[in-house]
Protein backbone atom coordinates (compact mmCIF):
# COMPACT_ATOMS: atom_id res chain seq x y z
CA UNK A 1 0.00 0.00 0.00
CA UNK A 2 3.08 2.32 0.53
CA UNK A 3 3.42 2.43 -3.43
CA UNK A 4 0.07 4.66 -3.30
CA UNK A 5 2.74 7.76 -1.75
CA UNK A 6 4.18 7.97 -5.81
CA UNK A 7 1.03 8.23 -7.15
CA UNK A 8 -0.78 11.50 -5.48
CA UNK A 9 1.81 14.61 -5.09
CA UNK A 10 0.75 15.40 -1.37
CA UNK A 11 1.94 12.07 0.73
CA UNK A 12 -0.23 14.02 3.35
CA UNK A 13 -3.29 12.39 1.07
CA UNK A 14 -2.64 8.93 1.57
CA UNK A 15 -3.46 7.46 4.84
CA UNK A 16 -2.50 3.82 5.86
CA UNK A 17 -3.41 4.26 9.70
CA UNK A 18 -5.52 6.31 12.33
CA UNK A 19 -8.52 6.13 9.77
CA UNK A 20 -11.16 7.45 11.19
CA UNK A 21 -14.47 5.17 11.75
CA UNK A 22 -16.54 7.80 9.46
CA UNK A 23 -14.36 6.77 6.47
CA UNK A 24 -15.53 2.92 6.38
CA UNK A 25 -19.37 3.93 7.09
CA UNK A 26 -22.16 6.24 5.65
CA UNK A 27 -24.49 8.78 7.27
CA UNK A 28 -26.12 6.22 9.93
CA UNK A 29 -22.71 4.81 10.91
CA UNK A 30 -24.62 1.50 11.49
CA UNK A 31 -22.88 -0.52 8.88
CA UNK A 32 -18.87 -0.76 9.25
CA UNK A 33 -16.42 -1.92 7.23
CA UNK A 34 -12.73 -2.08 6.95
CA UNK A 35 -9.80 -0.67 4.67
CA UNK A 36 -6.01 -0.69 4.18
CA UNK A 37 -5.92 2.54 2.44
CA UNK A 38 -7.58 6.03 2.79
CA UNK A 39 -6.71 8.21 -0.36
CA UNK A 40 -7.95 11.77 -1.31
CA UNK A 41 -7.45 12.66 -5.37
CA UNK A 42 -7.69 16.00 -6.14
CA UNK A 43 -7.18 15.21 -10.37
CA UNK A 44 -8.64 12.72 -12.59
CA UNK A 45 -4.97 12.01 -13.19
CA UNK A 46 -4.94 10.90 -9.48
CA UNK A 47 -7.78 8.53 -9.33
CA UNK A 48 -6.36 6.86 -12.30
CA UNK A 49 -3.26 6.10 -11.35
CA UNK A 50 -4.70 4.49 -8.27
CA UNK A 51 -7.34 2.67 -9.51
CA UNK A 52 -5.04 1.19 -12.53
CA UNK A 53 -2.28 0.18 -9.29
CA UNK A 54 -5.19 -1.28 -7.97
CA UNK A 55 -6.88 -3.41 -10.74
CA UNK A 56 -3.76 -4.99 -11.42
CA UNK A 57 -3.24 -6.03 -8.50
CA UNK A 58 -7.42 -6.96 -7.83
CA UNK A 59 -7.16 -4.64 -4.49
CA UNK A 60 -10.81 -3.73 -3.93
CA UNK A 61 -11.66 0.31 -4.33
CA UNK A 62 -14.87 2.09 -2.62
CA UNK A 63 -15.41 5.48 -4.15
CA UNK A 64 -16.89 7.88 -1.23
CA UNK A 65 -18.05 11.87 -1.57
CA UNK A 66 -19.91 13.36 2.04
CA UNK A 67 -20.51 10.47 3.22
CA UNK A 68 -24.22 11.19 3.42
CA UNK A 69 -25.71 7.93 1.63
CA UNK A 70 -28.35 5.80 3.87
CA UNK A 71 -27.90 2.19 2.57
CA UNK A 72 -24.50 1.26 2.96
CA UNK A 73 -23.40 2.42 -0.61
CA UNK A 74 -19.76 3.99 0.72
CA UNK A 75 -19.06 1.21 2.95
CA UNK A 76 -15.71 -0.55 2.30
CA UNK A 77 -17.27 -4.14 2.93
CA UNK A 78 -13.79 -6.09 1.56
CA UNK A 79 -11.66 -3.96 2.37
CA UNK A 80 -8.69 -2.24 0.47
CA UNK A 81 -9.04 1.18 -0.61
CA UNK A 82 -11.52 3.93 0.31
CA UNK A 83 -11.26 6.87 -2.90
CA UNK A 84 -12.77 9.75 -1.25
CA UNK A 85 -13.46 12.34 -3.70
CA UNK A 86 -14.79 15.45 -1.19
CA UNK A 87 -11.40 17.78 -2.09
CA UNK A 88 -12.44 17.12 -6.26
CA UNK A 89 -14.79 20.37 -5.26
CA UNK A 90 -13.68 23.00 -7.42
CA UNK A 91 -16.43 24.59 -9.68
CA UNK A 92 -14.41 24.62 -13.35
CA UNK A 93 -16.62 26.68 -15.55
CA UNK A 94 -20.09 28.52 -15.31
CA UNK A 95 -20.73 29.06 -19.68
CA UNK A 96 -23.88 31.28 -19.52
CA UNK A 97 -24.22 30.34 -23.48
CA UNK A 98 -24.56 26.81 -22.77
CA UNK A 99 -26.46 27.15 -19.64
CA UNK A 100 -23.96 24.18 -18.68
CA UNK A 101 -22.12 24.67 -15.34
CA UNK A 102 -19.09 22.12 -15.36
CA UNK A 103 -18.27 20.91 -11.47
CA UNK A 104 -15.71 18.21 -9.90
CA UNK A 105 -17.78 15.47 -7.92
CA UNK A 106 -17.13 16.88 -4.43
CA UNK A 107 -18.87 19.96 -4.97
CA UNK A 108 -21.93 20.30 -2.41
CA UNK A 109 -24.67 20.39 -3.65
CA UNK A 110 -25.74 23.55 -1.20
CA UNK A 111 -22.48 25.32 -2.44
CA UNK A 112 -23.21 24.55 -6.24
CA UNK A 113 -27.20 25.94 -5.82
CA UNK A 114 -26.00 29.59 -4.14
CA UNK A 115 -23.31 29.51 -6.62
CA UNK A 116 -25.78 29.58 -9.61
CA UNK A 117 -28.67 31.23 -8.06
CA UNK A 118 -26.53 34.17 -7.16
CA UNK A 119 -25.80 34.56 -11.09
CA UNK A 120 -29.34 34.10 -12.05
CA UNK A 121 -28.88 30.95 -12.96
CA UNK A 122 -30.79 27.27 -11.33
CA UNK A 123 -29.83 23.95 -10.56
CA UNK A 124 -33.25 22.34 -9.83
CA UNK A 125 -32.76 19.08 -8.26
CA UNK A 126 -33.20 19.53 -4.87
CA UNK A 127 -32.85 16.01 -2.63
CA UNK A 128 -32.98 16.89 1.01
CA UNK A 129 -29.68 16.25 2.13
CA UNK A 130 -28.05 19.69 0.91
CA UNK A 131 -24.39 18.72 1.93
CA UNK A 132 -24.24 15.73 -0.17
CA UNK A 133 -21.73 16.34 -3.11
CA UNK A 134 -22.83 16.58 -6.84
CA UNK A 135 -21.13 13.29 -7.65
CA UNK A 136 -22.82 11.44 -4.76
CA UNK A 137 -26.12 12.68 -6.30
CA UNK A 138 -25.22 11.62 -9.51
CA UNK A 139 -24.38 7.95 -8.15
CA UNK A 140 -27.55 7.30 -6.83
CA UNK A 141 -29.80 9.30 -9.34
CA UNK A 142 -30.93 11.86 -6.55
CA UNK A 143 -34.42 13.23 -6.76
CA UNK A 144 -35.86 15.44 -3.78
CA UNK A 145 -38.62 17.48 -3.72
CA UNK A 146 -39.02 19.10 -6.74
CA UNK A 147 -38.77 16.31 -9.49
CA UNK A 148 -42.94 16.52 -9.37
CA UNK A 149 -41.84 19.73 -11.80
CA UNK A 150 -38.12 19.75 -12.82
CA UNK A 151 -37.47 16.02 -12.62
CA UNK A 152 -34.31 14.28 -11.13
CA UNK A 153 -30.44 14.67 -11.04
CA UNK A 154 -30.75 12.17 -14.13
CA UNK A 155 -32.38 15.07 -15.97
CA UNK A 156 -29.73 17.66 -15.52
CA UNK A 157 -26.47 15.46 -16.34
CA UNK A 158 -25.22 16.64 -19.75
CA UNK A 159 -21.58 15.14 -19.18
CA UNK A 160 -19.35 13.13 -17.68
CA UNK A 161 -15.56 12.33 -17.07
CA UNK A 162 -15.24 8.73 -15.39
CA UNK A 163 -12.25 6.75 -14.60
CA UNK A 164 -13.38 2.88 -15.25
CA UNK A 165 -11.95 0.09 -12.86
CA UNK A 166 -8.89 -0.29 -15.01
CA UNK A 167 -8.04 3.38 -14.80
CA UNK A 168 -9.06 4.28 -18.10
CA UNK A 169 -10.40 7.32 -18.59
CA UNK A 170 -13.66 8.26 -20.16
CA UNK A 171 -15.72 11.33 -21.78
CA UNK A 172 -19.39 10.77 -22.59
CA UNK A 173 -21.75 13.23 -23.42
CA UNK A 174 -20.92 16.99 -23.40
CA UNK A 175 -22.56 20.70 -23.16
CA UNK A 176 -24.87 19.56 -26.10
CA UNK A 177 -28.37 19.57 -25.82
CA UNK A 178 -29.38 16.33 -27.88
CA UNK A 179 -27.01 13.06 -28.03
CA UNK A 180 -28.03 9.90 -30.16
CA UNK A 181 -24.59 8.97 -30.61
CA UNK A 182 -24.54 5.09 -29.53
CA UNK A 183 -25.02 3.55 -26.46
CA UNK A 184 -25.56 6.20 -23.46
CA UNK A 185 -22.55 5.69 -21.17
CA UNK A 186 -23.31 8.56 -19.40
CA UNK A 187 -26.63 7.53 -18.63
CA UNK A 188 -25.57 3.64 -17.40
CA UNK A 189 -22.89 5.70 -14.71
CA UNK A 190 -25.73 7.66 -13.46
CA UNK A 191 -27.66 5.60 -10.38
CA UNK A 192 -24.34 3.23 -10.42
CA UNK A 193 -23.78 3.50 -7.15
CA UNK A 194 -20.27 3.76 -8.40
CA UNK A 195 -20.13 0.34 -8.92
CA UNK A 196 -19.15 1.23 -12.96
CA UNK A 197 -16.93 3.83 -12.58
CA UNK A 198 -15.51 7.25 -10.68
CA UNK A 199 -17.18 10.57 -11.74
CA UNK A 200 -14.46 13.06 -11.88
CA UNK A 201 -16.11 16.24 -13.88
CA UNK A 202 -19.55 16.48 -14.28
CA UNK A 203 -21.25 19.22 -17.28
CA UNK A 204 -24.80 20.04 -15.46
CA UNK A 205 -27.98 21.88 -17.30
CA UNK A 206 -28.81 25.00 -15.33
CA UNK A 207 -32.40 27.11 -16.26
CA UNK A 208 -33.02 30.60 -15.58
CA UNK A 209 -34.25 31.33 -12.21
CA UNK A 210 -37.54 31.59 -10.97
CA UNK A 211 -38.37 35.16 -10.28
CA UNK A 212 -41.33 34.37 -8.12
CA UNK A 213 -41.34 31.29 -5.27
CA UNK A 214 -44.75 30.97 -3.05
CA UNK A 215 -45.36 28.02 -0.95
CA UNK A 216 -48.71 27.17 0.75
CA UNK A 217 -49.48 24.73 3.68
CA UNK A 218 -52.15 22.77 3.47
CA UNK A 219 -54.16 20.73 6.87
CA UNK A 220 -55.76 17.48 6.79
CA UNK A 221 -57.87 15.42 9.35
CA UNK A 222 -56.21 12.63 8.04
CA UNK A 223 -53.26 11.64 5.68
CA UNK A 224 -55.70 9.30 3.28
CA UNK A 225 -57.65 12.85 2.73
CA UNK A 226 -54.46 14.58 1.52
CA UNK A 227 -52.78 12.10 -0.65
CA UNK A 228 -56.03 11.51 -2.51
CA UNK A 229 -56.54 15.25 -2.81
CA UNK A 230 -52.78 15.61 -4.54
CA UNK A 231 -54.14 13.00 -7.06
CA UNK A 232 -56.66 15.46 -7.72
CA UNK A 233 -53.82 18.27 -7.80
CA UNK A 234 -52.07 16.75 -10.33
CA UNK A 235 -54.85 16.79 -12.92
CA UNK A 236 -55.36 20.59 -12.41
CA UNK A 237 -53.99 23.52 -13.54
CA UNK A 238 -51.78 24.32 -10.82
CA UNK A 239 -47.86 23.02 -11.81
CA UNK A 240 -46.75 23.04 -8.44
CA UNK A 241 -42.92 22.72 -7.79
CA UNK A 242 -43.18 20.21 -5.05
CA UNK A 243 -45.71 18.41 -3.21
CA UNK A 244 -44.88 16.69 -0.17
CA UNK A 245 -46.45 14.98 2.39
CA UNK A 246 -46.29 14.97 6.07
CA UNK A 247 -47.84 13.01 9.17
CA UNK A 248 -48.59 14.82 12.07
CA UNK A 249 -46.39 12.54 14.44
CA UNK A 250 -43.40 13.49 12.18
CA UNK A 251 -43.74 16.63 12.17
CA UNK A 252 -44.20 17.32 16.23
CA UNK A 253 -40.19 15.39 15.67
CA UNK A 254 -39.14 17.71 13.35
CA UNK A 255 -40.45 20.85 15.67
CA UNK A 256 -38.76 19.81 18.37
CA UNK A 257 -35.57 19.23 16.16
CA UNK A 258 -35.44 22.26 14.82
CA UNK A 259 -36.59 24.37 17.64
CA UNK A 260 -39.87 26.06 16.12
CA UNK A 261 -43.57 25.45 15.22
CA UNK A 262 -45.79 24.71 12.62
CA UNK A 263 -49.00 25.64 11.56
CA UNK A 264 -52.64 23.50 12.25
CA UNK A 265 -51.20 21.52 15.37
CA UNK A 266 -54.16 19.93 15.71
CA UNK A 267 -54.17 18.43 12.07
CA UNK A 268 -53.15 14.69 11.72
CA UNK A 269 -51.71 15.38 8.26
CA UNK A 270 -50.11 18.08 6.11
CA UNK A 271 -49.47 18.75 2.42
CA UNK A 272 -46.83 21.63 1.80
CA UNK A 273 -46.72 22.93 -1.94
CA UNK A 274 -44.12 25.32 -3.82
CA UNK A 275 -45.27 27.50 -6.87
CA UNK A 276 -42.57 29.28 -8.69
CA UNK A 277 -42.45 30.87 -12.11
CA UNK A 278 -41.17 33.97 -13.98
CA UNK A 279 -44.54 36.43 -12.78
CA UNK A 280 -46.12 37.03 -9.62
CA UNK A 281 -49.43 36.66 -11.72
CA UNK A 282 -48.52 33.53 -12.73
CA UNK A 283 -47.56 32.28 -9.54
CA UNK A 284 -50.08 33.13 -7.80
CA UNK A 285 -52.36 31.71 -10.69
CA UNK A 286 -51.12 28.50 -9.88
CA UNK A 287 -51.63 28.72 -6.18
CA UNK A 288 -55.12 29.84 -6.76
CA UNK A 289 -55.96 26.84 -8.38
CA UNK A 290 -54.64 24.64 -5.81
CA UNK A 291 -56.37 26.23 -2.98
CA UNK A 292 -59.57 25.50 -5.25
CA UNK A 293 -58.63 21.89 -5.62
CA UNK A 294 -57.58 21.09 -2.33
CA UNK A 295 -60.47 22.48 -0.69
CA UNK A 296 -62.77 20.79 -2.82
CA UNK A 297 -61.25 17.49 -1.89
CA UNK A 298 -61.59 17.76 2.08
CA UNK A 299 -58.66 19.94 3.09
CA UNK A 300 -59.40 22.02 6.46
CA UNK A 301 -57.41 25.26 5.16
CA UNK A 302 -54.81 26.58 2.71
CA UNK A 303 -52.59 29.18 4.14
CA UNK A 304 -50.30 30.53 1.98
CA UNK A 305 -46.95 31.05 3.13
CA UNK A 306 -45.98 34.94 1.60
CA UNK A 307 -43.55 35.52 4.32
CA UNK A 308 -39.99 34.19 3.17
CA UNK A 309 -38.96 33.83 6.94
CA UNK A 310 -42.40 31.22 7.50
CA UNK A 311 -41.84 29.27 4.59
CA UNK A 312 -37.87 28.76 5.16
CA UNK A 313 -38.82 27.86 8.66
CA UNK A 314 -41.78 25.30 7.10
CA UNK A 315 -38.93 24.02 4.76
CA UNK A 316 -36.86 23.71 7.04
CA UNK A 317 -38.86 21.34 9.32
CA UNK A 318 -39.55 19.29 6.48
CA UNK A 319 -36.16 18.87 5.47
CA UNK A 320 -35.26 17.78 8.82
CA UNK A 321 -37.55 14.67 9.55
CA UNK A 322 -35.34 11.65 8.87
CA UNK A 323 -32.97 13.18 11.57
CA UNK A 324 -35.58 14.62 13.75
CA UNK A 325 -36.67 10.93 13.72
CA UNK A 326 -32.89 9.45 13.88
CA UNK A 327 -32.19 11.61 17.02
CA UNK A 328 -35.35 10.01 18.87
CA UNK A 329 -34.56 6.40 18.02
CA UNK A 330 -32.83 4.28 15.74
CA UNK A 331 -34.84 3.82 12.24
CA UNK A 332 -34.62 2.21 9.52
CA UNK A 333 -35.34 4.85 6.28
CA UNK A 334 -37.30 3.59 3.21
CA UNK A 335 -37.56 5.07 0.38
CA UNK A 336 -40.33 3.23 -1.70
CA UNK A 337 -41.54 4.39 -4.71
CA UNK A 338 -45.27 3.34 -6.00
CA UNK A 339 -47.28 4.89 -8.88
CA UNK A 340 -48.56 7.79 -8.08
CA UNK A 341 -52.41 6.61 -7.67
CA UNK A 342 -51.34 3.84 -5.27
CA UNK A 343 -49.65 6.33 -2.67
CA UNK A 344 -52.84 6.35 -0.37
CA UNK A 345 -52.88 2.68 -0.79
CA UNK A 346 -49.55 1.89 0.12
CA UNK A 347 -49.35 4.09 3.09
CA UNK A 348 -52.93 2.20 4.30
CA UNK A 349 -51.16 -1.08 4.35
CA UNK A 350 -47.99 0.38 6.38
CA UNK A 351 -50.54 1.68 9.22
CA UNK A 352 -52.06 -2.01 8.93
CA UNK A 353 -48.45 -3.21 9.24
CA UNK A 354 -47.64 -0.67 12.30
CA UNK A 355 -51.22 -1.49 13.97
CA UNK A 356 -50.47 -5.38 13.75
CA UNK A 357 -46.54 -5.49 14.46
CA UNK A 358 -46.59 -2.79 17.15
CA UNK A 359 -43.45 -0.96 15.09
CA UNK A 360 -44.09 2.78 14.91
CA UNK A 361 -43.90 3.76 10.74
CA UNK A 362 -43.58 7.46 10.16
CA UNK A 363 -44.96 8.41 6.62
CA UNK A 364 -43.69 11.50 4.44
CA UNK A 365 -41.84 12.03 1.14
CA UNK A 366 -42.84 12.90 -2.09
CA UNK A 367 -46.43 12.76 -2.99
CA UNK A 368 -46.37 14.36 -6.32
CA UNK A 369 -44.24 11.16 -7.50
CA UNK A 370 -45.17 8.55 -5.51
CA UNK A 371 -41.95 8.45 -3.56
CA UNK A 372 -43.32 7.36 0.21
CA UNK A 373 -40.32 8.25 2.42
CA UNK A 374 -41.00 5.62 6.33
CA UNK A 375 -38.97 5.79 9.03
CA UNK A 376 -38.93 2.21 10.72
CA UNK A 377 -38.63 3.00 14.62
CA UNK A 378 -36.44 0.74 16.83
CA UNK A 379 -38.15 2.31 20.08
CA UNK A 380 -36.95 0.29 22.80
CA UNK A 381 -36.65 -2.56 21.66
CA UNK A 382 -33.32 -5.09 22.31
CA UNK A 383 -31.44 -6.09 19.18
CA UNK A 384 -32.71 -9.71 18.83
CA UNK A 385 -36.15 -8.28 18.93
CA UNK A 386 -35.71 -5.32 16.42
CA UNK A 387 -33.63 -7.83 13.95
CA UNK A 388 -36.78 -10.03 14.10
CA UNK A 389 -39.81 -7.17 13.68
CA UNK A 390 -37.23 -5.37 11.40
CA UNK A 391 -37.28 -8.34 8.79
CA UNK A 392 -40.98 -8.73 9.43
CA UNK A 393 -41.94 -4.79 8.43
CA UNK A 394 -39.57 -4.62 5.44
CA UNK A 395 -40.57 -7.81 3.50
CA UNK A 396 -44.24 -7.03 4.09
CA UNK A 397 -44.21 -3.38 2.93
CA UNK A 398 -41.34 -4.41 -0.04
CA UNK A 399 -43.95 -6.95 -1.01
CA UNK A 400 -46.79 -5.11 -1.11
CA UNK A 401 -44.80 -2.47 -3.05
CA UNK A 402 -43.71 -5.05 -5.63
CA UNK A 403 -47.68 -6.08 -6.08
CA UNK A 404 -48.73 -2.46 -6.06
CA UNK A 405 -46.28 -2.09 -9.11
CA UNK A 406 -43.73 0.01 -6.74
CA UNK A 407 -40.03 -0.08 -7.45
CA UNK A 408 -37.70 -0.71 -4.40
CA UNK A 409 -35.58 2.84 -4.53
CA UNK A 410 -36.91 6.12 -5.35
CA UNK A 411 -33.68 8.06 -4.85
CA UNK A 412 -31.30 6.65 -1.62
CA UNK A 413 -30.15 3.45 -4.39
CA UNK A 414 -29.58 -0.24 -2.64
CA UNK A 415 -26.20 -0.43 -1.64
CA UNK A 416 -25.65 -2.72 1.09
CA UNK A 417 -29.03 -2.72 3.14
CA UNK A 418 -31.92 -2.67 0.14
CA UNK A 419 -29.85 -5.62 -1.35
CA UNK A 420 -32.25 -8.76 0.00
CA UNK A 421 -35.38 -6.50 -1.48
CA UNK A 422 -33.97 -5.71 -4.54
CA UNK A 423 -32.83 -8.46 -5.26
CA UNK A 424 -36.03 -10.12 -4.42
CA UNK A 425 -38.62 -7.70 -6.47
CA UNK A 426 -36.44 -7.77 -9.92
CA UNK A 427 -36.62 -10.16 -12.73
CA UNK A 428 -33.81 -12.25 -12.77
CA UNK A 429 -33.28 -11.99 -16.42
CA UNK A 430 -32.44 -8.13 -15.82
CA UNK A 431 -30.39 -8.20 -12.57
CA UNK A 432 -28.05 -11.19 -14.82
CA UNK A 433 -28.36 -8.13 -17.33
CA UNK A 434 -26.99 -5.88 -14.92
CA UNK A 435 -24.66 -8.30 -13.27
CA UNK A 436 -23.39 -8.27 -17.28
CA UNK A 437 -22.40 -5.09 -17.61
CA UNK A 438 -20.80 -4.66 -14.42
CA UNK A 439 -18.72 -7.94 -15.27
CA UNK A 440 -17.77 -6.33 -18.72
CA UNK A 441 -16.81 -2.78 -17.21
CA UNK A 442 -14.83 -4.72 -13.99
CA UNK A 443 -14.03 -8.25 -14.66
CA UNK A 444 -11.99 -8.37 -11.41
CA UNK A 445 -14.76 -6.76 -9.65
CA UNK A 446 -13.10 -4.03 -7.30
CA UNK A 447 -15.06 -1.24 -7.85
CA UNK A 448 -17.32 -0.87 -4.81
CA UNK A 449 -18.15 -4.87 -4.99
CA UNK A 450 -20.75 -6.23 -3.47
CA UNK A 451 -23.58 -3.11 -3.63
CA UNK A 452 -26.87 -3.06 -5.49
CA UNK A 453 -26.30 -6.77 -7.55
Amino acid sequence: MEELYRMVADPSRVKLSGIEEKYVSDHLGRLRGTCDALVFPIRSEEVSAVLKWAYDRSIPVTPRGAGTNLVGSTVPERGGIVLDLSRMNRILELDEQTLTVTVEPGVVLADLQAYVEERGLFYPPDPGEKQATIGGNISTNAGGMRAVKYGVTRDYVRGLTAVLPNGEVIRTGGKVVKDSSGLSLKHLLIGSEGTLGVITECVLKLIPKPTFVLGALVPFADLKTGIDAVIRLIHEKASPTAIEFMERKVVALGEQYMGTFFPFPDAAAYILLSFDGNSDSEVRAHADNARQSVLQSGALDFLPLDDPAVLDQVWKVRGSLVKAVEAVSEQEPVDIVVPIDKTAEFIAYANEVERETGVQLISFGHAGDGNVHLCVVRGERDTEAWQRDLKEVMSRIYGKSQELGGLTSGEHGIGLTKKPYFAKATDPVVLAAMRSVKASLDDRNILNAGKIF
